[in-house]
């Protein structure tokens, strides 16, 4: 059986970049920008006005001066003043182009204003550039601001207007399609019978999926026969850039989906990985580039192979910079005895010294998603048999 990582690796030399389009930037929060953004002009484009307050000259101050005249009213988006003499001071508001011939501003607490006069009080300072953002000082004309395949998210929307761009070249949003099979699957809502189950995991994956900024994201739920999983799996193969499937890829009489695929055309790149919980996981390609998850179907698994599979997978298709290994400590020891990649399920607790620990919360198996309730990922543990101390480093996979 493959690894983790193996797995990883097919997965990413398997899936498509998906195409580019151009979005108003007012649709653009969330999704992940395909081309470099370049500084329009200086940040700020001139030396700006920091504190409400008066611009005068320092030299001024320096020379003995203590009362200015005020010439006149700054205020921000007005064309720039000059100073008529050197005993005059002008009015400046938050944000305003410093007026010609001024170098410092001098806060509005720190004067008396009377008769046209501001006067400063006794240890108010006037130094060179006080209360001035200079020009240039936070970027250049034609710097880099974002690098392709950064998610844009608030901060980066800002900078994107600052730039002045009204449309913005980002990865289209992927079709998927969510799909639970299983004859023993009830909606919620719906009348069900003591052999019956709800219908839970697909729900969980779009909820996932949609938290993680998938928004196109069709559902649905095929029985347990052959005829349907083939013509609606045809159907969804050639409207879907990528099909999730839960259930239905284990190696029961009535797990078809596998032999349907395969019937369809879709090659199969692997078929189970050495981990637990998740095992059965199975990932193939369609001719037409589509690419299948099948993920196994009790729930822990389904949500845990989510997480570490698809999700990253989906992100990398975006053409997103992949985020770095996030490692915790272990808050308890754990013991690991089959010689598979363990994924346990843990919560959050921070010690007194803010330090933060993953405390393990484990499940009865990979039936029990109702343990899942509170954690806040799962920490991926070397095959065993071995024991992992408390304050054992590994790597985390948050739910969101």
């Amino acid at each position: 059986m493959l690894t983790p990582a193996e797995a990883d690796q097919l997965i990413g030399q398997h899936l498509q970049c998906l195409p580019i389009e151009s979005l108003p930037l007012a649709q653009c929060a969330g999704a992940v920008l395909r081309e470099n953004i370049y500084a329009e002009r200086d940040q700020p484009p001139f030396d700006r006005v920091a504190m409400d307050g008066v611009a005068l000259d320092s030299q001024a101050v320096s020379a003995g001066t203590r009362s200015f005249r005020i010439q006149a009213t700054q205020a921000a988006g007005d064309p720039p003043l000059a100073l008529d003499a050197p005993h005059n001071c002008i009015e400046v508001m938050t944000g305003a182009v410093l007026p010609s011939g001024c170098d410092s501003v001098v806060a509005v607490e720190d004067l008396a204003v009377a008769r046209g006069q501001a006067a400063l009080a006794a240890n108010a300072r006037a130094d060179t550039w006080q209360h001035v953002h200079r020009r240039g000082s936070d970027t250049r004309q034609g710097a880099l601001l974002i690098s392709a395949g950064r998610r844009l998210r608030a901060p980066e929307i800002a900078i994107a207007a600052s730039a002045g761009m009204a449309r913005i070249r980002v990865s289209s949003q992927p079709m998927l399609v969510v799909i639970s099979t299983g004859n023993e699957l009830i909606e919620p809502g719906e009348p069900v019978l003591a052999h019956q189950v709800r219908r839970s995991n697909a729900y969980a994956i779009v909820s996932a999926l949609r938290e993680h900024g998938f928004q196109r994201v069709a559902d649905d739920h095929l029985q347990d026969d052959a005829g349907e999983l083939r013509e609606r799996l045809r159907f969804h193969l050639h409207t879907h850039d990528v099909l999730v499937l839960a259930g239905g890829v284990s190696m029961g009489r009535f797990e078809l989906v596998s032999k349907v695929l395969e019937e369809l055309g879709v090659r199969a790149v692997f078929h189970k990985v050495a981990q637990r919980p998740g095992k059965p996981l199975w990932f193939g390609v369609a001719p037409s580039g589509a690419a299948v998850f099948g993920l196994p179907g009790r729930p822990v698994s389904t949500l845990v192979c989510l997480t570490r599979y698809v999700l990253p997978a989906l992100h990398g298709s975006l053409g997103q910079n992949p985020h770095p290994p996030e490692r915790v400590a272990l808050g308890a020891p754990v013991t690991v005895t089959p010689s598979l990649t363990h994924f346990l399920p843990v919560r959050f607790e921070h010690d007194d010294w803010g330090r933060t620990w993953a405390q393990p919360t484990a499940t009865n198996d990979s039936g029990d998603f109702t343990a899942l309730a509170g954690t806040d990922g799962f920490v991926e543990l070397p095959p065993g048999p071995n024991t992992y101390a408390k304050g054992f480093v590994t790597r985390l996979y948050r739910w969101i």
